[in-house]
């Protein structure tokens, strides 16, 4: 691990590489899985508060999956606040696929076109990064999905580590002197590698 001004920072966000790889997964992440996407408390209630904004950019049953649920956020079994699914699906109820067949986030995409001031879950623009608060750190692992082999191949192509694939989540979870300093790390790291 690497402390990093008040994270810890798994070696595989340096070792690893990933490019997400749409054409070939077809943003599965948004379908599959037994629950939504984890979200923090503040998230839950931008969401609730732009929810008519974000409602046009919805599948009809993402929108009756919200109705039935009486709420734009739900806790799951593990007790973790999240994003709502279709239960019938599984898939995010903000999901909503492109005409290539893609899922899209319509959180994404609402705050894209400027409808709301603030783009998806935290968690799903770091990912495949998870976040894990401890006492006094971040701790800032890569996870591994099955469903992502193509992003692990993309990225194996195009040589780019998980933490540089994800400068834009870095930057707004951490900012961009934090992710300056990590590319600095990292530049250091490979040099004494080399």
């Amino acid at each position: 691990m690497i402390e990093h001004r008040g994270t810890l920072i798994s070696e595989e966000l340096f070792e690893k590489r990933f490019v997400c790889d749409l054409s070939a997964c077809k943003g599965a992440c948004c379908e599959v899985g037994d629950s939504g996407a984890p979200l923090e408390p503040e998230e839950a209630k931008l969401i609730a508060k732009h929810y008519a904004a974000i409602e046009p950019y919805m599948t009809q049953r993402g929108k009756k999956a919200v109705k039935d649920q009486g709420a734009t956020s739900v806790v799951d079994m593990d007790g973790e606040l999240v994003t709502p699914i279709v239960q019938e699906y599984a898939e995010c109820v903000y999901a909503k696929k492109d005409m290539k067949g893609i899922w899209m986030c319509g959180i994404e995409q609402a705050f894209n076109d400027g409808e709301i001031p603030f783009n998806k879950p935290k968690s799903c623009h770091l990912y495949p990064i998870r976040v894990e608060k401890l006492k006094y750190h971040d701790g800032l692992n890569y996870n591994t999905w099955d469903i992502c082999a193509p992003a692990c191949a993309c990225g194996a192509k195009l040589d780019v580590p998980v933490f540089r694939f994800l400068k834009g989540a870095l930057t707004r979870v951490y900012g961009a002197e934090w992710y300056d300093e990590l590319e600095v790390i990292y530049a250091e790291r490979v040099k004494e590698k080399a």
